[in-house]
């Protein structure tokens, strides 16, 4: 059974930095292009980065060049590094693997960044 599961997300004061994980387990995505969304509260989800097999990535107009997406096929691993975090970079983070040829897609469940004085 395929599962994602995020992690690192947490409170942080504007200005500063984290890192989400995401692990994924059920099967290798080595393959796969690897996706982070984000939804914030009253706000549709919406597409961070993206990264695909052969390592191109691609990112929403509002992070680039303070989100750094990357991952690590040997431990089946994506990650999103955040920098200069904005208090509108305040979401739930989702780990996204669509599979290839279909309309069906994995999730994880989420983990929330909430940046706050």
């Amino acid at each position: 059974q395929v599962q994602l599961v995020e992690s690192g997300g947490g409170l942080v004061q504007p200005g500063g930095s984290l890192r989400l994980s995401c692990a994924a387990s059920g099967r290798a995505f080595s393959m796969y292009a690897m996706y982070w969304y984000r939804q914030a509260p009253g706000k549709q989800r919406e597409l961070v980065a993206g990264i695909t097999n052969g390592y191109s990535t691609n990112y929403a107009d509002s992070v680039k060049g303070r989100f750094t997406i990357s991952r690590d096929n040997a431990k089946n691993m994506v990650y999103l590094q955040m920098n200069s975090l904005k208090p509108e970079d305040t979401a739930i983070y989702y780990c996204n693997i669509p599979v290839p040829g279909t309309q069906y897609n994995y999730w994880g469940q989420g983990t929330q960044v909430t940046v706050s004085s």
